[in-house]
C-alpha cells in the first residue's frame, strides 16, 4: 500500500473508497503527509455536526494537523443531498489538490460519472416517504418503483429506496430516466488516482467491533445523550450506525450490551453491502490491501 502512495502525483485528485472501519482516514492522512492536499469528506453521515464520535469523523487533532473539508458542517436536523455534496466539492477544486475519502459509493459515482439535476424533493413528499417506510416497510415502496430503477439501486438500503420513490412521486419521472440524462462528471477516472481499500471481511469485522468499543470509551454514549432531547428518527443524521441503538438504550428499551451488539451487527451488515457495491462498480480502481 505504501509503495502505491509513493507513486502518486502531487497534482491529480486522489479518491479513496472503502468499507466502514477499513482505515480510509489513515490512508488519507498518510497521503496528505507525503504528497500534500486537502482531505475532503465523501461520507454521507460524517457531514452532520451532531455525531462526531459515532460517525468516526477525524479527531480535532487530525484536523489541526492536516486541512479537512466537508466534515460536520451540516446541522443535525438538516438535509444534505448528493447533489449538494457534489456542488460543495466542485467549489473546492482548483485551489489545491483534493484527497476525497469516504464509504458512500453514490458520492463517488456522482463525482466520476456525473449526477442528474433532479429538483429538490418537497418536504411533504419526504415526510410521506418516511411515514410509508415506517408503516408499510421497504418492500412496499420498492414494489412501486419501475423495473429499471429497481435494478440500479440497493433494494436493502432504505435511504436509496425512499429517495427513488420520492423522485418518482415529486417529478413524475422515474429515477432511472433522470440518470439516463446525466451531465458529464467533474472528475474522471483518467484524471485522478482512484483507490479502493479492499480489506478481508474477517479483518474488517474485527475492526468494527473493536472500533465501537473505542467509540463508547471516547464518549459515544454522552454524544447520544446530547442528541436525546432533539432525537427525530426521520432526520438524515439519525441514520448514523449506532445512533438508534444508543438512543433506545437511553430511553430504557435496551441494555447497553444489547445496544452494542445490535450496533456492531448493523455496522457489519453495512460493510457487507459496501463491499458488494464497490466490487461490482469499482473494478477499474487501484486496489489497496490495508493488511499488507
Amino acid at each position: 500500500m505504501f509503495d502505491t502512495i509513493k507513486t502518486l502525483s502531487t497534482e491529480l485528485p486522489v479518491l479513496i473508497a472503502g468499507a466502514t472501519a477499513s482505515g480510509k482516514s489513515a490512508v488519507a492522512m498518510e497521503i496528505a503527509a507525503q504528497k500534500g492536499g486537502l482531505i475532503v469528506n465523501a461520507d454521507a453521515l460524517q457531514v452532520f455536526e451532531n455525531w462526531r464520535v459515532l460517525t468516526a469523523r477525524p479527531s480535532v487533532e487530525d484536523e489541526a494537523q492536516t486541512p479537512h473539508a466537508l466534515y460536520g458542517h451540516v446541522a443535525g436536523n438538516g438535509a444534505y443531498s448528493v447533489g449538494q455534496w457534489l456542488r460543495d466539492v466542485k467549489a473546492l477544486m482548483g485551489n489545491e489538490r483534493l484527497i476525497i475519502v469516504g464509504g458512500t459509493g453514490l458520492n463517488f459515482r456522482a463525482l466520476t460519472e456525473g449526477l442528474a439535476e433532479i429538483p429538490p424533493t418537497p418536504p411533504a413528499v419526504r415526510a410521506l416517504a418516511n411515514e410509508r417506510l415506517e408503516a408499510d416497510g421497504i418492500n412496499v415502496l420498492l414494489a412501486e418503483l419501475d423495473d429499471e430503477t429497481r435494478s440500479r439501486i440497493d433494494p436493502a438500503n432504505p435511504m436509496r429506496v425512499t429517495r427513488a420513490w420520492e423522485v418518482a412521486q415529486s417529478t413524475g419521472r422515474p429515477l432511472s430516466d433522470w440518470q439516463d440524462n446525466t451531465p458529464p462528471p467533474i472528475v474522471t477516472l483518467a484524471n485522478c488516482h482512484p483507490m479502493l481499500i479492499d480489506a478481508p471481511k474477517d479483518w474488517v469485522n474485527e475492526r468494527i467491533e473493536r472500533r465501537f468499543d473505542i467509540m463508547l470509551a471516547q464518549g459515544a454514549l454522552d454524544e447520544a445523550q446530547r442528541n436525546l432531547a432533539t432525537w427525530n428518527p426521520a432526520d438524515q443524521s439519525a441514520r448514523a450506525i449506532g445512533a438508534p441503538e444508543l438512543i433506545r438504550h437511553l430511553q430504557g428499551e435496551l441494555s447497553l450490551e444489547d445496544a452494542r451488539t445490535l450496533a456492531v451487527t448493523a455496522s457489519r451488515q453495512y460493510a457487507k453491502r459496501q463491499r458488494t457495491w464497490f466490487r461490482a462498480r469499482m473494478g477499474k480502481w487501484i486496489p489497496l490491501d490495508p493488511t499488507g
